[in-house]
């Protein structure tokens, strides 16, 4: 689905990027892309992936024995019609993703196969106010362990997508001020994790990852104008704009945590007051039923409090959920999204929460654009950046997967 997706890529090298448009190697990479959509409904002999693709039986030749070569296809001799044929299937470790997820305290990495198939996963904590190079060496050590575990073999990894919970400066491939790991602002994730990984790489903000899995892994697949809402400790947004993620000028868009609610609120660590974030974070969710309990919570005690009717926990809920909707109205009258998706560790609330933003979007945006406005939990809970990240890197290897 999107249209191309623009990421920040290292400025050493990108080595998954498209060819120059007419060159022979963007023609000979749009042909692979042609085969392998073919093949995603079955293997197929040589002579009919040239009637499907129009191309000639020595294109397809040559095309399939490059990518038997990267290990994307294997071939098998088959009788076809009396006549001996080549039969060629798409292995399933074949086209490997790597999808990262660095968060504040955790991280994420998937494996994902063609088709949109994970074949592994895991997640470890880092410690609170981990530097970057720290999450680096623990994706680097993680993967590794997943591809050895699981039986695949590097060359098959096609790239590594990445989030991180912070604004990425597109221009520089550096993570920008205002990210909720101020650790890793300035620093240069794009040029490291390459050098690190020894992949191409791609880099993008979390909630931007999130809006592209909700149109490629999850239920939205034919919306063209989307909105994912991550709430967590910071609260960002990714958007998704006639059917292509939304980036602006320089790649940061979607701070709608930083969307002044209280103008003489409290200090926002973007350094302004009453931001959004400042109100309907976890943490500060967290932070204010601490002081009346008097005890240490974590986000899944916010949820699991909620679900049993816990007064306090419910009041405080509803009001962070009033802030975000109005939020969201201001955002809704603007863009007319066709869907918002709600994400993040709060997202087993489901209607508690969506219940309380729901009617701050309806009160706060245009009439027939709140009536209009389809707003839902994310079915893919804690996984949707690391599946938007491994779905990053098939579109900008031009595999279709869809």
């Amino acid at each position: 689905m999107p249209a191309t997706t623009r990421s920040a890529t290292s400025p050493r090298k990108n080595p998954g990027s498209q060819s120059a448009p007419g060159s022979q190697s963007a023609l000979r990479h749009l042909n692979q892309q042609r085969l392998i959509e073919c093949l995603l409904s079955g293997p197929a002999t040589q002579a009919e992936l040239s009637r499907q693709t129009g191309l000639s039986t020595a294109t397809v030749s040559n095309i399939v024995k490059i990518m038997q070569g990267a290990g994307l296809v294997s071939t098998e001799p088959v009788t076809s019609s009396g006549r001996r044929a080549l039969s060629v299937r798409l292995n399933s470790k074949g086209a490997v993703a790597v999808g990262i997820d660095f968060g504040r305290r955790h991280l994420r990495v998937v494996l994902a196969s063609l088709g949109y198939q994970v074949l592994a996963e895991e997640t470890v904590t880092l410690p609170l106010g981990h530097h970057a190079e720290e999450g680096i060496a623990a994706a680097v050590e993680l993967l590794e362990k997943l591809l050895t575990e699981n039986g695949v073999e590097r060359r098959a990894v096609v790239g590594a997508g990445a989030g991180i919970a912070g604004p990425i400066d597109r221009r520089t491939g550096t993570v920008a001020q205002g990210a909720i790991l101020p650790e890793w602002v300035g620093f240069h994730i794009l040029e490291r994790l390459e050098r690190a990984l020894e992949m191409p790489v791609y880099v993008d903000n979390d909630a931007n990852l999130g809006a592209l899995s909700e149109v490629t892994w999850g239920p939205h697949t034919g919306v063209g104008d989307l909105m994912f809402l991550k709430i967590g400790s910071g609260i960002g947004a990714g958007l998704i704009v006639n059917g292509a993620p939304y980036y602006g000028a320089v790649g940061i868009t979607g701070e709608i945590g930083h969307a002044t609610i209280h103008e003489y609120g409290a200090i926002c660590r973007c350094g302004n007051r009453g931001c959004l974030e400042t109100v309907a974070s976890t943490s500060t969710m967290i932070e204010l039923l601490g002081k009346s309990t008097g005890t240490s919570l974590e986000p899944e005690d916010l949820v699991r409090n909620a679900l049993a009717k816990d007064q306090a926990t419910l009041r405080v809920i509803d009001d962070a959920g009033l802030a975000v909707g109005r939020a969201l109205g201001n955002v809704a009258n603007l863009i007319g999204p066709e869907v918002i998706v709600v994400g993040g560790p709060l997202a087993g609330l489901g209607e508690t929460l969506l219940d309380p933003i729901r009617r701050g979007l309806i009160r706060h945006a245009v009439p027939v654009v709140g009536e209009t406005t389809t707003l839902t939990m994310s079915s893919l809970g804690a996984r949707a950046e690391a599946l938007g990240a491994a779905a990053l890197v098939f579109q900008h290897a031009g595999i279709s997967t869809g």
